[in-house]
Protein backbone atom coordinates (compact mmCIF):
# COMPACT_ATOMS: atom_id res chain seq x y z
CA UNK A 1 0.00 0.00 0.00
CA UNK A 2 1.16 3.67 -0.45
CA UNK A 3 2.32 5.90 2.27
CA UNK A 4 2.32 9.15 2.94
CA UNK A 5 5.83 10.55 2.80
CA UNK A 6 4.87 14.01 4.17
CA UNK A 7 4.08 12.47 7.28
CA UNK A 8 6.47 9.46 7.15
CA UNK A 9 9.55 10.41 5.96
CA UNK A 10 11.12 7.52 5.37
CA UNK A 11 8.03 6.16 3.87
CA UNK A 12 9.25 5.29 0.65
CA UNK A 13 12.31 3.09 2.14
CA UNK A 14 9.90 1.46 4.06
CA UNK A 15 9.58 -2.41 2.62
CA UNK A 16 6.67 -2.68 0.46
CA UNK A 17 6.77 -6.56 -0.46
CA UNK A 18 4.09 -7.31 -2.71
CA UNK A 19 4.68 -11.57 -2.55
CA UNK A 20 3.74 -11.75 -6.06
CA UNK A 21 3.02 -15.44 -6.96
CA UNK A 22 5.70 -16.97 -9.63
CA UNK A 23 2.66 -18.83 -11.17
CA UNK A 24 1.53 -16.92 -14.07
CA UNK A 25 -2.20 -16.69 -14.19
CA UNK A 26 -3.58 -14.96 -17.31
CA UNK A 27 -7.25 -16.45 -17.65
CA UNK A 28 -10.09 -14.21 -16.77
CA UNK A 29 -13.28 -14.90 -13.94
CA UNK A 30 -16.04 -13.78 -15.82
CA UNK A 31 -19.07 -13.05 -13.81
CA UNK A 32 -16.41 -13.39 -10.00
CA UNK A 33 -15.64 -10.69 -7.60
CA UNK A 34 -12.67 -9.71 -5.05
CA UNK A 35 -14.85 -7.91 -2.82
CA UNK A 36 -12.09 -5.35 -0.85
CA UNK A 37 -8.38 -4.59 -0.66
CA UNK A 38 -8.80 -2.12 -2.97
CA UNK A 39 -5.44 -0.20 -3.88
CA UNK A 40 -6.75 2.74 -6.41
CA UNK A 41 -9.89 2.71 -9.42
CA UNK A 42 -8.96 3.50 -12.45
CA UNK A 43 -11.08 3.69 -15.74
CA UNK A 44 -10.87 1.14 -18.75
CA UNK A 45 -12.85 0.56 -21.59
CA UNK A 46 -12.84 -3.61 -21.22
CA UNK A 47 -11.46 -5.93 -18.98
CA UNK A 48 -7.90 -6.67 -21.26
CA UNK A 49 -6.92 -2.92 -20.70
CA UNK A 50 -7.92 -3.37 -17.24
CA UNK A 51 -5.54 -6.52 -16.62
CA UNK A 52 -2.83 -4.34 -18.51
CA UNK A 53 -3.34 -1.71 -16.05
CA UNK A 54 -2.72 -4.02 -13.04
CA UNK A 55 0.03 -5.38 -14.40
CA UNK A 56 2.03 -1.67 -14.73
CA UNK A 57 0.86 -0.57 -11.40
CA UNK A 58 4.04 -1.34 -9.03
CA UNK A 59 1.57 -3.23 -6.38
CA UNK A 60 -1.32 -4.56 -8.16
CA UNK A 61 -1.72 -8.36 -7.59
CA UNK A 62 -4.69 -8.75 -8.80
CA UNK A 63 -7.63 -6.74 -10.53
CA UNK A 64 -12.21 -7.13 -10.77
CA UNK A 65 -13.36 -4.82 -13.74
CA UNK A 66 -16.96 -3.48 -13.67
CA UNK A 67 -18.23 -4.56 -17.51
CA UNK A 68 -20.51 -2.48 -19.44
CA UNK A 69 -23.91 -4.81 -18.74
CA UNK A 70 -23.33 -4.05 -14.95
CA UNK A 71 -26.74 -3.27 -13.58
CA UNK A 72 -26.79 -1.99 -9.81
CA UNK A 73 -25.71 1.19 -10.17
CA UNK A 74 -23.83 3.56 -12.63
CA UNK A 75 -20.06 2.75 -12.16
CA UNK A 76 -19.55 1.04 -15.84
CA UNK A 77 -15.60 0.72 -16.68
CA UNK A 78 -13.99 0.50 -13.43
CA UNK A 79 -10.96 -1.15 -12.96
CA UNK A 80 -10.27 -1.82 -9.34
CA UNK A 81 -6.89 -2.78 -8.82
CA UNK A 82 -6.05 -4.75 -5.51
CA UNK A 83 -3.59 -5.59 -3.33
CA UNK A 84 -3.16 -8.47 -0.09
CA UNK A 85 -0.15 -9.22 1.75
CA UNK A 86 -0.29 -12.92 0.91
CA UNK A 87 -0.79 -12.01 -2.93
CA UNK A 88 -4.19 -13.89 -2.37
CA UNK A 89 -7.54 -12.24 -2.74
CA UNK A 90 -8.94 -12.99 0.67
CA UNK A 91 -12.42 -13.94 -1.01
CA UNK A 92 -14.11 -14.68 -4.43
CA UNK A 93 -17.75 -14.16 -5.04
CA UNK A 94 -20.34 -14.77 -7.48
CA UNK A 95 -21.17 -11.27 -9.13
CA UNK A 96 -22.71 -10.47 -12.53
CA UNK A 97 -21.71 -7.90 -14.63
CA UNK A 98 -17.70 -8.04 -13.36
CA UNK A 99 -15.05 -9.62 -14.15
CA UNK A 100 -11.51 -10.75 -12.27
CA UNK A 101 -8.00 -11.35 -13.01
CA UNK A 102 -4.60 -11.44 -11.91
CA UNK A 103 -1.67 -9.23 -12.71
CA UNK A 104 0.87 -10.69 -15.95
CA UNK A 105 3.82 -9.42 -13.69
CA UNK A 106 4.75 -13.28 -13.36
CA UNK A 107 4.28 -14.02 -16.56
CA UNK A 108 7.71 -14.40 -19.38
CA UNK A 109 5.88 -12.02 -21.77
CA UNK A 110 3.51 -9.31 -20.06
CA UNK A 111 4.70 -6.39 -23.15
CA UNK A 112 1.75 -6.58 -25.46
CA UNK A 113 0.41 -2.68 -25.14
CA UNK A 114 -1.47 -3.02 -28.55
CA UNK A 115 -4.90 -2.25 -28.09
CA UNK A 116 -6.53 -2.17 -31.55
CA UNK A 117 -10.31 -2.98 -30.37
CA UNK A 118 -12.31 -0.11 -31.29
CA UNK A 119 -15.64 0.63 -29.32
CA UNK A 120 -18.73 1.67 -30.48
CA UNK A 121 -20.52 4.07 -28.35
CA UNK A 122 -18.06 4.45 -25.69
CA UNK A 123 -16.88 8.18 -24.82
CA UNK A 124 -12.73 8.70 -23.65
CA UNK A 125 -13.87 12.05 -21.98
CA UNK A 126 -10.92 14.50 -21.18
CA UNK A 127 -7.36 14.52 -22.01
CA UNK A 128 -8.08 16.17 -26.00
CA UNK A 129 -5.19 18.59 -27.53
CA UNK A 130 -6.65 18.20 -30.97
CA UNK A 131 -9.60 18.22 -32.95
CA UNK A 132 -9.70 17.77 -37.14
CA UNK A 133 -12.52 16.58 -39.15
CA UNK A 134 -12.34 13.37 -40.75
CA UNK A 135 -14.65 10.94 -43.04
CA UNK A 136 -15.06 8.03 -40.37
CA UNK A 137 -13.28 6.74 -36.78
CA UNK A 138 -10.36 4.90 -39.41
CA UNK A 139 -9.73 8.36 -40.73
CA UNK A 140 -9.67 9.41 -37.15
CA UNK A 141 -7.76 6.45 -36.02
CA UNK A 142 -5.22 6.62 -38.45
CA UNK A 143 -4.38 10.36 -37.50
CA UNK A 144 -3.80 9.31 -34.14
CA UNK A 145 -1.54 6.36 -34.70
CA UNK A 146 0.92 8.91 -37.20
CA UNK A 147 0.82 11.63 -34.25
CA UNK A 148 3.25 10.54 -31.88
CA UNK A 149 1.67 12.24 -29.14
CA UNK A 150 -1.64 10.55 -29.50
CA UNK A 151 -2.98 7.88 -27.42
CA UNK A 152 -6.36 7.45 -27.54
CA UNK A 153 -9.85 9.25 -29.43
CA UNK A 154 -12.84 9.70 -29.90
CA UNK A 155 -15.13 9.94 -33.14
CA UNK A 156 -18.34 11.60 -33.22
CA UNK A 157 -20.16 9.73 -36.06
CA UNK A 158 -22.47 11.03 -38.51
CA UNK A 159 -25.39 9.88 -35.54
CA UNK A 160 -24.23 11.86 -32.99
CA UNK A 161 -26.86 13.93 -31.79
CA UNK A 162 -24.93 17.27 -31.92
CA UNK A 163 -24.97 17.74 -35.87
CA UNK A 164 -22.42 20.14 -35.76
CA UNK A 165 -19.69 18.15 -34.40
CA UNK A 166 -20.55 14.79 -36.09
CA UNK A 167 -17.17 13.45 -37.89
CA UNK A 168 -15.32 15.37 -35.22
CA UNK A 169 -11.91 13.52 -34.16
CA UNK A 170 -10.74 13.79 -30.54
CA UNK A 171 -7.31 13.29 -29.87
CA UNK A 172 -6.17 12.51 -26.44
CA UNK A 173 -3.30 12.32 -24.56
CA UNK A 174 -1.89 10.16 -21.31
CA UNK A 175 1.81 10.28 -20.35
CA UNK A 176 4.45 7.37 -21.77
CA UNK A 177 7.52 8.71 -20.53
CA UNK A 178 8.14 7.73 -17.19
CA UNK A 179 7.58 10.27 -14.49
CA UNK A 180 8.30 10.51 -10.58
CA UNK A 181 5.18 11.04 -8.79
CA UNK A 182 7.58 11.97 -5.74
CA UNK A 183 10.92 13.48 -5.39
CA UNK A 184 11.96 13.97 -2.20
CA UNK A 185 15.12 15.54 -1.05
CA UNK A 186 16.77 12.87 2.16
CA UNK A 187 20.63 12.57 2.62
CA UNK A 188 21.60 9.38 1.67
CA UNK A 189 20.17 7.84 -1.10
CA UNK A 190 20.88 7.89 -4.24
CA UNK A 191 18.30 7.84 -7.00
CA UNK A 192 18.17 7.62 -10.62
CA UNK A 193 16.24 5.93 -14.17
CA UNK A 194 16.58 2.41 -16.04
CA UNK A 195 18.63 3.05 -19.15
CA UNK A 196 16.09 1.77 -21.34
CA UNK A 197 13.32 3.34 -20.82
CA UNK A 198 12.13 5.26 -23.77
CA UNK A 199 12.68 8.35 -23.27
CA UNK A 200 11.76 10.21 -26.94
CA UNK A 201 7.97 9.97 -29.15
CA UNK A 202 10.16 11.28 -32.47
CA UNK A 203 12.83 9.36 -34.51
CA UNK A 204 15.14 11.26 -35.98
CA UNK A 205 18.52 12.89 -35.51
CA UNK A 206 19.51 14.01 -32.23
CA UNK A 207 18.53 17.62 -31.38
CA UNK A 208 20.08 19.41 -29.01
CA UNK A 209 18.00 20.84 -25.98
CA UNK A 210 17.61 24.96 -25.45
CA UNK A 211 18.28 26.13 -21.89
CA UNK A 212 18.07 29.37 -20.17
CA UNK A 213 19.77 29.80 -17.41
CA UNK A 214 18.95 31.09 -14.18
CA UNK A 215 15.91 32.51 -16.24
CA UNK A 216 11.91 31.98 -15.32
CA UNK A 217 9.00 32.35 -17.77
CA UNK A 218 6.24 32.91 -15.21
CA UNK A 219 2.63 31.81 -15.46
CA UNK A 220 0.86 30.51 -18.43
CA UNK A 221 0.96 27.12 -15.82
CA UNK A 222 -0.57 23.98 -17.94
CA UNK A 223 0.87 20.86 -15.54
CA UNK A 224 2.96 21.24 -12.44
CA UNK A 225 5.50 17.71 -11.88
CA UNK A 226 7.92 16.38 -9.55
CA UNK A 227 11.11 15.96 -11.30
CA UNK A 228 15.00 15.39 -10.73
CA UNK A 229 16.54 17.30 -12.75
CA UNK A 230 16.08 20.28 -16.22
CA UNK A 231 16.79 17.78 -18.46
CA UNK A 232 14.03 15.44 -17.31
CA UNK A 233 12.01 18.45 -17.09
CA UNK A 234 12.66 19.19 -21.45
CA UNK A 235 11.54 15.33 -22.16
CA UNK A 236 8.33 15.89 -19.82
CA UNK A 237 7.43 19.26 -22.15
CA UNK A 238 8.92 17.97 -25.29
CA UNK A 239 6.38 14.74 -25.12
CA UNK A 240 3.55 16.73 -23.90
CA UNK A 241 1.52 18.02 -27.17
CA UNK A 242 0.49 21.26 -25.52
CA UNK A 243 3.66 22.28 -23.79
CA UNK A 244 5.07 25.69 -25.16
CA UNK A 245 8.17 26.10 -22.57
CA UNK A 246 9.01 24.90 -19.23
CA UNK A 247 10.85 26.19 -16.03
CA UNK A 248 12.60 24.16 -13.11
CA UNK A 249 12.85 24.94 -10.49
CA UNK A 250 14.05 23.09 -6.68
CA UNK A 251 12.98 19.73 -8.00
CA UNK A 252 9.68 20.92 -9.57
CA UNK A 253 8.97 20.80 -13.91
CA UNK A 254 6.51 23.93 -14.82
CA UNK A 255 4.65 22.92 -18.07
CA UNK A 256 3.68 25.94 -20.01
CA UNK A 257 1.23 26.80 -22.40
CA UNK A 258 1.62 29.86 -24.37
CA UNK A 259 1.32 29.98 -28.28
CA UNK A 260 1.33 33.74 -28.15
CA UNK A 261 4.26 34.64 -26.40
CA UNK A 262 6.94 33.50 -24.16
CA UNK A 263 8.38 36.42 -21.44
CA UNK A 264 11.26 35.33 -19.48
CA UNK A 265 12.72 37.00 -16.47
CA UNK A 266 15.90 36.95 -15.07
CA UNK A 267 15.96 34.06 -11.24
CA UNK A 268 18.34 32.37 -10.10
CA UNK A 269 18.00 28.87 -9.35
CA UNK A 270 15.48 28.43 -11.85
CA UNK A 271 15.94 27.34 -15.66
CA UNK A 272 13.53 27.27 -18.48
CA UNK A 273 13.54 26.09 -21.75
CA UNK A 274 12.11 25.16 -25.04
CA UNK A 275 10.50 21.42 -26.02
CA UNK A 276 12.23 19.40 -28.66
CA UNK A 277 10.03 18.87 -31.28
CA UNK A 278 9.82 16.29 -34.88
CA UNK A 279 13.75 14.94 -33.58
CA UNK A 280 15.19 12.74 -30.58
CA UNK A 281 15.52 14.40 -27.73
CA UNK A 282 18.93 14.10 -26.18
CA UNK A 283 18.36 10.63 -23.18
CA UNK A 284 21.57 11.75 -21.29
CA UNK A 285 19.98 12.21 -18.21
CA UNK A 286 18.81 8.86 -17.51
CA UNK A 287 22.18 7.91 -16.91
CA UNK A 288 22.45 10.76 -13.95
CA UNK A 289 22.39 9.46 -10.99
CA UNK A 290 20.72 12.15 -8.64
CA UNK A 291 22.84 11.84 -4.83
CA UNK A 292 20.10 13.10 -2.04
CA UNK A 293 16.69 12.88 -3.76
CA UNK A 294 14.64 10.43 -3.21
CA UNK A 295 11.69 9.05 -5.77
CA UNK A 296 9.39 8.89 -2.96
CA UNK A 297 6.77 5.73 -3.41
CA UNK A 298 5.96 2.92 -6.82
CA UNK A 299 7.63 0.70 -5.48
CA UNK A 300 7.91 -2.91 -6.83
CA UNK A 301 10.05 -4.76 -4.68
CA UNK A 302 13.52 -4.25 -3.50
CA UNK A 303 16.89 -6.27 -3.59
CA UNK A 304 19.94 -5.78 -1.03
CA UNK A 305 22.74 -4.58 -3.41
CA UNK A 306 26.27 -3.37 -2.53
CA UNK A 307 26.40 0.42 -4.34
CA UNK A 308 23.84 2.64 -6.15
CA UNK A 309 25.52 1.19 -9.65
CA UNK A 310 24.59 -2.25 -9.18
CA UNK A 311 21.44 -0.83 -7.83
CA UNK A 312 21.08 0.60 -11.21
CA UNK A 313 22.11 -1.87 -13.65
CA UNK A 314 19.60 -3.79 -11.33
CA UNK A 315 16.57 -1.65 -12.60
CA UNK A 316 17.88 -1.80 -16.58
CA UNK A 317 17.62 -5.24 -16.53
CA UNK A 318 14.46 -5.58 -14.93
CA UNK A 319 11.89 -4.93 -18.21
CA UNK A 320 9.46 -3.43 -15.52
CA UNK A 321 11.83 -0.81 -13.74
CA UNK A 322 11.54 2.52 -14.70
CA UNK A 323 13.56 4.33 -11.68
CA UNK A 324 15.03 2.87 -8.40
CA UNK A 325 16.42 4.28 -5.14
CA UNK A 326 18.84 3.07 -2.88
CA UNK A 327 19.62 3.65 0.22
CA UNK A 328 23.65 3.88 1.11
CA UNK A 329 25.17 3.44 4.72
CA UNK A 330 24.69 6.84 5.37
CA UNK A 331 21.23 6.63 5.09
CA UNK A 332 20.00 7.24 9.42
CA UNK A 333 18.50 4.15 9.65
CA UNK A 334 20.64 1.16 9.17
CA UNK A 335 17.53 -1.07 8.68
CA UNK A 336 17.45 0.19 5.24
CA UNK A 337 21.17 0.02 3.99
CA UNK A 338 21.76 -1.52 0.86
CA UNK A 339 18.54 -1.50 0.03
CA UNK A 340 17.76 -1.06 -3.57
CA UNK A 341 14.09 -0.11 -4.14
CA UNK A 342 12.89 -0.73 -7.87
CA UNK A 343 9.79 1.41 -9.00
CA UNK A 344 7.54 1.81 -12.01
CA UNK A 345 4.42 3.88 -13.01
CA UNK A 346 1.77 2.99 -15.38
CA UNK A 347 2.65 4.22 -19.02
CA UNK A 348 0.15 2.55 -21.29
CA UNK A 349 -2.56 4.50 -22.73
CA UNK A 350 -5.08 5.09 -20.09
CA UNK A 351 -8.02 7.60 -20.59
CA UNK A 352 -8.95 9.51 -17.62
CA UNK A 353 -12.69 8.53 -17.80
CA UNK A 354 -14.92 6.17 -20.13
CA UNK A 355 -18.52 6.38 -20.31
CA UNK A 356 -21.22 5.38 -22.64
CA UNK A 357 -22.39 7.79 -25.40
CA UNK A 358 -24.71 6.75 -28.31
CA UNK A 359 -23.21 7.92 -31.59
CA UNK A 360 -19.61 8.23 -30.86
CA UNK A 361 -16.52 5.45 -31.72
CA UNK A 362 -13.28 5.65 -29.41
CA UNK A 363 -10.09 3.76 -29.45
CA UNK A 364 -6.30 3.35 -29.41
CA UNK A 365 -3.19 4.30 -31.30
CA UNK A 366 -2.09 1.50 -33.16
CA UNK A 367 1.44 2.50 -33.32
CA UNK A 368 2.31 -0.43 -30.47
CA UNK A 369 0.78 -3.06 -32.49
CA UNK A 370 2.29 -5.63 -35.36
CA UNK A 371 1.77 -4.75 -38.73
Amino acid sequence: MVEDVTTNPSASLRLIQSNLCDECRPNLLENVDFPGTDITSLYSPDVNHCQQLCTQHPSCLFFTFIRSDWTRDDRHFYCYLKHTSSGEPRTQTSLLGVTSGYSLKPCTSNTDQCFSTVYQNMDFLGADYQFLFTADYEECQRACTHDPACQFFTFANGDFSDTKIRHKCHLKFSWTVPHTPTVVERAGVVSGFSHKIRTSLNDGPVCQAKFFPNTDIPASDLVRMPSPSAEHCHTLCSAHPSCTYFSFSRNTCYLKKNVDQMVTVAKDGVTSGIPSRFCLADNGWVKVAHEGLDFAGSDIRYVLLDDADSCQRTCTEDPNCQFYTYATEDFFDSDYWRRCYLKRVISIPSPPKVTKLNGVVSGFTLRSCAV
